[in-house]
């Protein structure tokens, strides 16, 4: 969701990518659905492993994960590192309506913090 948000909000100033230390082989259908709520299509995004961006430069790299940012991966790879730590959507239990309210609220966490923080580094 970060991915979308960033290269639909902010394309003049950051191009992002997403990757994981496991990805799940898909992106979640949730995921998919909140982001096309706000016009943002993600469903031709896929899952990587960072690994295939090990070797790219980043200007910045931040990493969301859900737990301190010390338990995090650490990036082998170039670029300035932040953490900003949100909690995973896909850990959500109940119905899909409960489900998909966790989605719209990680979403809208994703778009108040990264992208704000992105605004003032640009």
């Amino acid at each position: 969701m970060a991915e979308g948000l960033t290269n639909h909000f902010l394309a003049d100033t950051w191009q992002a990518v997403s990757a994981g230390t496991e990805p799940a082989g898909y992106v979640h259908p949730l995921a998919i659905q909140t982001m096309a709520e706000l016009g943002i299509d993600i469903s031709s995004h896929t899952s990587k492993t960072a690994e295939v961006f090990r070797q790219r430069a980043f200007d910045l790299v931040v990493t969301v994960c859900d737990d301190a940012a010390e338990n995090c991966p650490i990036w082998l790879g170039k670029g300035k590192v932040i953490h900003i730590s949100f909690p995973d959507p896909a850990k959500a239990t109940g119905t899909d309506d409960e489900k998909r309210l966790v989605f719209r609220q990680v979403r809208d966490d994703i778009r108040g913090k990264v992208l704000e923080r992105l605004k003032v580094l640009a």
